[in-house]
């Protein structure tokens, strides 16, 4: 690789002993074979978190559903046989919404740390709060076992992730004086979106450290229209869409590391060069900007709010709904409908995967994090792909 970018560390408030890497390896997007998230690349997979460790990056991010149920088993694997167990730190997730009575809360763990090989885990969050499932906590005992589990030395530290109202945010981070780290979606199109940019800086003025994932929104921001480049070429020093991005969020001081869903070594890589440079508090007024001029260009083109998570799926019906928003972003952002449209109806709508598919069943709306609308937005892009 010639030279290595130099790795930079942070540091949660409450852990200091601890550098955490500014570049996490998110576990959630693995290279696959095909369309099945469950099945996972080994070759390519285990390229790319190999690179990540020579990078520098320590902090490994998976969980309980992540790749259906085979992330954590893969990256325990990787670890064990690699013997990098103490290089990283092992951050996983309690899939809370599949907890229905109090003993699931040590069951969960149990299985988690028999997939992971390992008798403890770095950092164990709460998957994905809501002040519905916060309530669930409280009431079935999840921070009494959460804490058992520390005092047992199976967890090290307590967190959660979150998608829900900045509201539900603020009571979820009162409602714990353990809290160490909580993972947020933040991006420069998010700044006011769920916790938002007030709730990173509610989260560090109660000195819990902030964890952000969906930097890129799904990619979204990779992928940026020609207006978007047009925008950023006018800062005098050549920067793709990414670093600006991965700048964004690590501008703030309060961000200790950033997932950004990487899906190859190549990514790896070029996240970890731009990571080595991002230094907090560093962006001009004139880079914001051209940040917020970017920002209004995306709002004015998008359809619909989805980062591909993947928490819809599977759909009783068999509809495809990431894919389907997908390619209506694509195709309203990037202004490609006729290509996308082609692809769309040959991988997806003829398939019987579509948004045409839809039987509006609502099965999927309690799973979004998003809050998206998603039976309707699934007609609305299925109209508008397939539109002369």
């Amino acid at each position: 690789m010639g030279i290595l970018p130099a790795m930079q560390y942070r540091h949660f408030p409450r852990i200091e002993d601890e550098e955490i890497s500014a570049l996490g390896m998110g576990c959630m997007r693995l290279p696959i074979i095909g369309n099945n998230p469950a099945d996972i690349d080994g070759p390519a997979a285990e390229r790319m978190l190999l690179a990540a460790v020579e990078a520098g990056v320590n902090y490994f991010d998976t969980a309980y559903v992540y790749h259906g149920g085979k992330s954590e088993s893969f990256l325990g694997d990787f670890l064990a046989k690699r013997g990098l167990r103490d290089r990283v730190k092992i951050a996983t997730k309690c899939p809370t919404w599949h907890v229905k009575e109090e003993g699931d809360w040590d069951r969960f763990l149990d299985e988690q740390l028999t997939r992971l090989k390992t008798d403890y885990i770095d950092f164990y969050l709460f998957h994905a709060l809501s002040a519905e499932r916060w309530e669930k906590v409280l009431k079935l005992g999840g921070l009494r076992h959460f804490e058992k589990a520390m005092a047992e030395g199976r967890i090290r530290h307590i967190g959660f992730s979150f998608h829900d109202s900045l509201d539900a945010f603020k009571k979820i981070i009162d409602g714990y004086s353990g809290w160490e780290i909580c993972q947020i979606q933040y991006n420069y199109m998010d700044t006011e979106y769920q916790a938002g940019t007030e709730g990173i800086e509610y989260a560090a003025a109660h000195e819990i450290g902030v964890v952000v994932m969906e930097p890129l929104r799904g990619g979204a921001l990779v992928n940026a229209p020609r207006a978007v480049r047009e925008v950023f070429a006018e800062y005098p020093k050549p920067r793709l869409p990414v670093e600006w991005a991965l700048r964004f969020v690590l501008e703030r001081q309060e961000t200790v590391t950033v997932l950004s869903g990487m899906g190859s070594d190549n990514q790896l890589w070029e996240n970890a060069g731009i990571v080595e440079a991002a230094r907090a508090n560093s962006m001009t007024k004139k880079e914001m900007d051209l940040i917020d001029r970017a920002r209004s260009i995306y709002r004015e083109k998008q359809g619909v709010p989805c980062t591909a998570c993947g928490y819809c799926t599977p759909c009783p019906f068999g509809v495809e709904i990431p894919e389907v928003f997908s390619r209506y972003n694509s195709a309203s952002m990037f202004g490609s409908r006729e290509t996308v449209r082609y692809w769309y109806k040959l991988n997806t709508a003829d398939k019987n995967a579509g948004g045409n598919a839809c039987k509006k069943c609502g099965a999927c709306l309690s799973k979004c994090p998003q809050k998206i609308a998603i039976p309707d937005k699934l007609a609305e892009g299925h109209a508008y792909l397939m539109a002369d």
